[in-house]
């Protein structure tokens, strides 16, 4: 899975489960500040990182992850690291 791929299923996920506008959804967008995003939010994304993708993510891992690129970068290292 490349990096558009993993980029193309995060913006579906997030205008699907939370209802965001496809148009706010941006490589630089703020998780939090930009798309309204909460803990509890956040951790539906990883679980559907986990089963989507089958990635095995420890929440520590996830501290530094602010913006929608960060995610498409985190999980692009992740599956790589599995590779």
């Amino acid at each position: 899975m490349d990096s558009t791929e993993i980029y193309n299923l995060i913006s579906t996920f997030f205008v699907e489960q939370f209802e965001i506008p496809k148009e706010k959804i941006k490589p630089n967008a703020n998780l939090f500040k930009d798309l309204g995003m909460d803990s509890i939010d956040a951790l539906d994304m990883v679980g559907m990182l986990e089963s989507q993708i089958d990635l095995d993510v420890n929440v520590d891992e996830l501290t530094h992850i602010r913006t929608v690129q960060d995610v498409v970068d985190f999980v692009s290292s992740k599956i790589n690291a599995a590779a």
